[in-house]
């Protein structure tokens, strides 16, 4: 007889938003986990039909605050928070319960480079060192030793799983790198604002924290790491009008004697036996339609123009490998589960 699966006792903080409902979708299909405890602070007390009618046939739990949560009834809890709210929570929370947390709060190793891109100081600076990245083809190890997880930024993700081994290889120089990128609407979160209206976001596109965006210091430490010097990087997001999505268009410099078809044949040899990600044929462009609402990253590499140059195209589902696809696939490399439990979702076509 085959040996059953172990019940996990799961906790979302933070169900009522995009990253906590698709939580909540994966979780449902996943054989180990079982669903104890939601949270949703403005909506705490209204049954899961009302915030989510898809989710309305599933019997989930009616989320409560935070406060109210008795944490000796889980196991795990995935925290999908407002930026700057997590640390605060997960720093109260029992030291046996592992965590993945899906903010920006435990990415960035140093306590200055966090309060100066979100404004002030870190409330949990000893979980803040404990805490590991969870880009997971890339930190496997770190991430299986874990009990608090930092899950990257949808952005970060899609960009570093092409670079990281490109600079590992010393294939491309860590100078100059342009990040040009796109993200569906759901990126920007389930708040009502008038900027993501549907007349102010359809037959348009914009781009958004020029210059600025918060997760630019996620990617340059990241890639300095990869690098093993500093790297130099331009990084700017746009806003797609389409609900999930994300494409990622980085322009970087070849290494002496280095081709595209190098770039390409290195990255499926580092990719060739991951479930989750594929290196598309040389001449094929990856499109976000052939990832959506899957936890799948395709990634393509073309010649450019200018001597020494190439270009790589990566794609993924924001809300699935940019956020909770990618949270769970996490926790099971945490808990010694099989990597690919609960994802294996074919995408949406069309």
């Amino acid at each position: 007889m085959p040996t059953a699966t172990p019940s996990i006792r799961i906790g979302v903080l933070g169900a009522s938003g995009y990253t906590g409902a698709e939580l909540l979708r994966l979780l449902l299909r996943h054989p180990a986990a079982e669903l104890r405890v939601l949270t949703a602070e403005r909506q705490a007390g209204k049954p899961m039909a009302e915030i989510f009618p898809h989710l309305a046939p599933f019997g989930l739990p009616t989320p409560v605050k935070i406060e109210e949560v008795d944490w000796s009834q889980l196991d795990f809890v995935f925290c999908a928070l407002p930026h700057g709210t997590t640390q605060n929570v997960i720093a109260r929370l029992p030291h046996s319960l592992k965590v993945v947390d899906l903010s920006a709060d435990f990415r960035l190793h140093d306590p200055a480079v966090y309060a100066e891109w979100y404004g002030h100081e870190h409330h949990a600076p000893d979980l803040q060192r404990e805490a590991v990245y969870g880009l997971t083809e890339l930190n496997r190890l770190g991430v299986r030793k874990a009990r608090l997880v930092a899950n990257p930024g949808c952005y970060p993700t899609a960009a570093m799983l092409p670079l990281i081994p490109l600079l590992l290889d010393n294939l491309i120089e860590p100078g100059g790198l342009i990040i040009d990128a796109k993200s569906g609407v759901s990126g920007a979160g389930r708040d009502a604002k008038q900027a993501n209206l549907f007349s102010e976001i359809s037959e348009g596109i914009n781009a958004y924290g020029v210059g600025h965006h918060r997760h630019m210091p996620e990617m340059e430490q990241e890639l300095r790491l990869a690098a093993g010097r500093p790297v130099s990087l331009s990084f700017t997001p746009h806003l797609i009008p389409m609900n999930r999505g994300e494409l990622v268009t980085t322009y970087v410099r070849l290494a002496d004697g280095v081709t595209a078809d190098d770039l390409r044949a290195a990255l499926a040899q580092k990719y060739q036996n991951e479930p989750f990600v594929k290196v598309v044929p040389a001449g094929v462009a990856p499109a976000t339609r052939h990832v959506r609402g899957s936890n799948h990253c395709h990634i393509g590499v073309f010649a450019d123009r200018p001597a020494r140059s190439a270009i790589v195209i990566s794609v993924i589902d924001n809300l699935v490998k940019g956020a909770s696809g990618q949270a769970i696939q996490n926790m099971n490399v945490m808990l010694g589960l099989a990597e690919t439990t609960g994802l294996e979702q074919v995408a949406l076509f069309p």
